[in-house]
């Protein structure tokens, strides 16, 4: 089986490179296992200063593989969502290291939510973001339901999350939840030189700093738990059975 999430240990940062590129790096439960595992191993990792999210060139990540997702969802074992992806979003709630989003392309569903955990954001120019979940009769996960609205204020968050409209490179900046619009290609790089800076300043204090900045942990888990249910609930709706019905449909046609 290829491996489709790369990390590699550069000087004190870990790069964790989503390389699916047939399938816009679409994640897989195992992708979330392999991502969590790379988040987690570096908490107690003193040479591990920061972290790096980035799907190469091009894309950042096309969201869930929904023919993936549909089969972890029918193996039910009590569990309101695909146990994989909601670990994910644990260890990235529970990450304590700064961690940096590199985003070439594309950026859906998860790969959205994934962005308002990060700490610092570059976005190529031709990097979008959208949350497509109303449009499949589904509701937002991931707490982003809490985050975004605290980044962007509720009138862009409805626009985002409730109707469902992609938010350009530039108006994220705007926007707030970006930090740099690069040129297309040089996201990686940029972020490279971002996780150096932070790296060379004193660790101790940024780790202080960076918590007071973020919300409790356990508010942030709270609202993924209250979203999970309400995600499960949905996913056997009428609404999401007619609109997953009709993705299928136009994929197979």
């Amino acid at each position: 089986m290829p491996d489709h999430v790369i990390v590699t240990d550069e000087d004190a940062t870990r790069v964790i490179t989503l390389r699916r590129p047939e399938k816009k790096n679409a994640l897989t439960q195992t992708m979330y296992a392999q991502m969590s595992n790379a988040i987690d191993t570096a908490q107690n990792n003193p040479d591990i200063r920061c972290l790096i999210i980035t799907g190469g060139s091009g894309v950042f990540t096309a969201g869930n593989d929904l023919d993936d997702f549909m089969k972890a969802g029918a193996n039910k074992s009590g569990k309101d969502r695909p146990m994989n992806a909601v670990k994910f979003l644990h260890s990235l709630v529970h990450n304590t290291k700064p961690i940096i989003a590199a985003v070439d392309g594309i950026a859906i569903g998860i790969g959205t939510t994934m962005v308002f955990h990060c700490d610092y954001v570059l976005a190529s120019t031709t990097a979008t973001f959208s949350t497509p979940f109303i449009h499949l009769g589904l509701v937002p996960e991931g707490a982003s339901s809490l985050l975004v609205p605290m980044a962007m204020g509720h009138q862009r968050a409805f626009s985002m999350l409730v109707m469902g409209r992609p938010v350009s490179a530039a108006d994220a900046k705007i926007a707030g939840f970006v930090n740099e619009v690069v040129a297309p290609g040089h996201t990686e790089t940029e972020a490279r030189k971002v996780a150096r800076e932070i790296c060379d300043l004193p660790a101790e204090a940024v780790a202080l700093s960076r918590r007071l900045l973020k919300r409790a942990p356990e508010d942030l888990v709270r609202r993924i738990e209250q979203e999970s249910h309400l995600f499960s609930e949905r996913m056997s709706s009428k609404e999401a059975m007619a609109a997953f019905g009709a993705f299928f449909a136009r994929k197979r046609a």
